[in-house]
């Protein structure tokens, strides 16, 4: 009998979400304030959030055509295969297990704990005391939901509908009773630089975080072996998914400005619950720290929920440790990937500081996703007539925003932030050094044919 395999059982409604889901989290409630510290205008700010929305977007049209073109599980670890071989999928799986997922779903615990503990009004003791109530909570949180995810995929794919279905309506009602009932001013939008901000290094160190936020856009690639008719579902929920989280990250930015001063949002991390404050009272306010909190579980779970895929996906072709390529058979989850996830996030929750993440994550995503767009722009000068089931809509110009863009933000980023960027490339050289051992190990069995076939994609699993 053929062992166990991931089935194709999300359609185009779970997919979009999962992508809203994985976007929608951590960075929206708690990097505003960082931003505006660099930029130090408000009309900076909201400008920050759009060029990276528009990054974001450029990104998705080119995953679409790569998601629809190799639709199995991994991501961009089969993307970067595809294109540049097996070492560059390798680094890229290595860079998702640690930058790409586990370092996320640490801060996005972490940031749950702090809003929930804002909630609950007590003195949560030291981040970086042993046994603090942020990081029991933390850590917590992260068993619960790997082991949601862990039970099946129909029951994770329900609770993650049902946990972004309520983060979306707390955003939008949060958006429109601060706007209408609000105690804000329409004063704090008076620019003090302009645009010309735009044009300096505190910028492209800005979209650091903008890129941080906007994670999650390529969400459901990663579940390409498990999604519906891939080739129309796939670029569907990376457009979609995208477009709708830019306009609220826009909204609630401008909501953060209407509640208050550049003055009192410079270097607050948690200002989704500082603005509730100042434009209901602190009672409402409370409320609305508690609410957040519940709304960044949703993130929490789409993380955990996409990124073991890389790690089975990697474990298959035999360039990772044969154990998680292992399906329950019962369940059909990938559990000892969800397990592996859980235990490296556990350990940054225990031992990374919250802003160190960010620049840290932003930083090494940027390089990857880079990686992955200038190879779909390799595979199509290979072979311009093998990707036909979805076309990057104004080609190649998509593609040339997100590089040159990205180029940007890791230029400033080496400038500005050479510590995190050294974190970052040490984490790349890391992974070599991996892939050398299992190359070692493995032998030839690691030298995955990039020329597979685009119909051997549907052997992954039966379409429904």
């Amino acid at each position: 009998m053929n062992p166990p395999a991931l089935q194709r059982e999300i359609g185009p409604f779970s997919a979009t979400t999962l992508v809203v889901a994985n976007m929608v989290g951590t960075g929206i409630f708690m990097t505003s304030g960082f931003i505006i510290s660099e930029v130090g205008d408000p009309a900076g700010l909201l400008l920050c959030w759009l060029v990276g929305g528009v990054f974001s977007l450029c990104g998705a049209l080119c995953y679409a055509e790569l998601g629809a073109a190799f639709p199995r599980a991994g991501g961009e670890y089969v993307f970067l295969r595809e294109s540049f071989g097996p070492l560059a999928g390798f680094l890229s799986g290595w860079i998702s297990l640690v930058v790409g997922f586990s370092a996320p779903i640490a801060a996005a615990a972490v940031a749950f704990a702090s809003y929930f503990i804002r909630f609950l009004q007590i003195n949560p003791g030291g981040l970086m005391e042993g046994g603090s109530l942020t990081q029991i909570l933390a850590l917590g949180v992260i068993v619960v939901f790997s082991l949601v995810h862990y039970h099946s995929l129909v029951f994770g794919s329900r609770v993650q509908n049902a946990l972004t279905a309520f983060k979306i309506g707390l955003i939008l009602i949060f958006i429109a009773a601060g706007f209408l009932f609000g105690d804000g001013s329409w004063s704090h939008f008076s620019p003090k630089g302009g645009v010309s901000v735009a044009f300096n290094g505190s910028f492209a160190v800005s979209l650091i975080f903008v890129s941080f936020a906007y994670s999650g856009w390529n969400a459901a690639a990663y579940l390409g072996g498990e999604i519906r008719q891939p080739e129309r579902n796939i670029p569907l929920a990376l457009l979609a998914g995208t477009l709708i989280v830019v306009v609220l990250y826009l909204l609630l930015n401008a909501l953060y400005i209407y509640a208050l001063p550049a003055g009192e949002m410079a270097g607050v991390m948690e200002v989704g619950a500082q603005s509730a404050e100042a434009l209901f009272g602190e009672g409402i306010g409370r409320f609305f720290s508690g609410a957040i909190a519940l709304g960044i579980l949703s993130v929490i779970s789409a993380m955990i929920l996409a990124g073991p895929r890389i790690y089975y996906a990697m474990s298959r072709d035999k360039v990772f440790f044969r154990l998680f390529g292992q399906v329950n058979p019962g369940r059909r989850t990938p559990g000892r990937s969800i397990s592996l996830q859980a235990a490296i996030a556990g350990f940054l929750v225990l031992t990374a500081a919250f802003d160190q993440l960010l620049i840290y994550i932003g930083f090494t995503l940027s390089l990857c996703t880079l990686a992955t767009v200038t190879g779909l722009m390799v595979l199509r000068y290979r072979n311009p007539g093998r990707i036909t089931a979805y076309r990057t809509p104004g080609y190649p110009f998509p593609a040339l925003f997100f590089i040159t863009g990205n180029l940007w933000i890791v230029w400033y980023s080496v400038q500005s932030r050479p510590v995190a960027s050294i974190c970052g490339l040490a984490t790349i050289g890391c992974g070599l050094m991996f892939y050398l051992l299992f190359s070692r190990i493995g032998g030839s069995s690691v030298a995955v044919s990039t020329n597979c076939s685009i119909q051997e994609r549907s052997n992954t699993g039966r379409l429904a």
